[in-house]
C-alpha cells in the first residue's frame, strides 16, 4: 500500500487508520454486498500450499482463503495493519513492489481491494507472475474502474454520475463521501484496457472475470494464471 516519508522514516497511509479500518471492513458473508468474498471463493477455488495476499491488510480473508484448503500468508507496508494481520495469518512487512519470495515459488496470489493503493500496480503484476510458479493462478478482485473513481459521483445511487477523467490515468483523495477510503489515503486509477494490459504484459493468461454490487457494479475480478 501507498507510503510517504516522514523526517526520513516510511510511514505507511494506513497507519494512522489501522484501527478504524478494523473497526469498519471486517467483512463476512452477510455483509458480502460488494460480492468480494463470493468472487474470491469462486475464482481461486480449493488448493493446497501457500497463498499469498499482497496488500493483505488486518488479513480480513484469511479465513476465506483457508476455508478453501490454502495456506493464507501476507504482505503489507503498513505496520499497523500487520498488527492486526500477525493473529490471523504469517504476514511480512514489504512492498508488493519487491515481494521477498524466490521466482516460481507460489501455486497462488491474491489481491483484494487494494490496486488503488499501489500506484505502481503495472510493476506489482510483474512481482506476481515472478514469484508465481508455472500454471500458479492469480486472482484480483478490486474497485471497478469503469464506475468507480474521482469521475464518479455517487451520492444518488439511483442516479450515478460519470463525469470526465475516466480516460486520465490519475490519483486523488476526491470523493463523494467522507465514510469510505479514497478521502483518507487517496486511490490510483487506470482504465479499463491498462489494468488489463497489465496482467498481460506480465506475462499473466486472462481466464474468468465476475463483477460485483447494484445497482451497477462497484467491483470488479480477474481469475489469470502465469503462462
Amino acid at each position: 500500500m501507498g507510503a510517504v516519508r516522514v523526517n526520513g522514516v516510511v510511514k505507511a497511509a494506513y497507519d494512522d487508520i489501522a484501527d478504524w479500518y478494523e473497526q469498519e471492513f471486517l467483512p463476512s458473508d452477510d455483509t458480502d454486498r460488494l460480492g468480494i468474498r463470493r468472487a474470491l471463493r469462486g475464482l481461486l477455488g480449493p488448493g493446497r500450499g501457500p497463498c499469498l495476499e499482497i496488500g493483505c491488510g488486518t488479513g480480513a480473508y484469511a479465513g476465506l482463503v483457508g476455508e478453501l484448503g490454502r495456506t493464507p500468508v501476507g504482505v503489507d507496508l503498513s505496520a499497523g495493519m500487520l498488527r492486526y494481520a500477525r493473529e490471523r495469518l504469517p504476514v511480512a512487512q514489504a512492498d508488493a513492489g519487491r515481494l521477498p519470495f524466490r521466482d516460481g515459488s507460489l501455486p497462488a496470489v491474491v489481491s483484494v481491494m487494494v490496486h488503488t493503493d499501489m500506484p505502481a500496480y503495472p510493476a506489482v503484476l510483474g512481482e506476481v507472475a515472478r514469484v508465481l510458479a508455472s500454471g500458479g493462478v492469480f486472482v484480483h478482485v478490486g474497485v471497478h474502474p469503469c464506475f468507480v473513481g474521482g469521475f464518479a459521483d455517487w451520492s444518488d445511487q439511483a442516479g450515478i454520475v460519470i463525469r470526465p477523467g475516466y480516460l486520465d490515468r490519475h490519483w486523488t483523495k476526491a470523493s463523494w463521501t467522507d465514510r469510505g477510503l479514497r478521502d483518507k489515503v487517496g486511490a490510483s486509477h487506470w482504465p479499463l484496457h491498462e489494468l488489463l494490459g497489465g496482467f498481460v504484459g506480465a506475462g499473466l493468461g486472462l481466464e474468468e472475470f465476475g463483477e460485483g454490487g447494484a445497482p451497477v457494479p462497484l467491483t470488479l475480478a480477474v481469475k489469470a494464471r502465469k503462462r
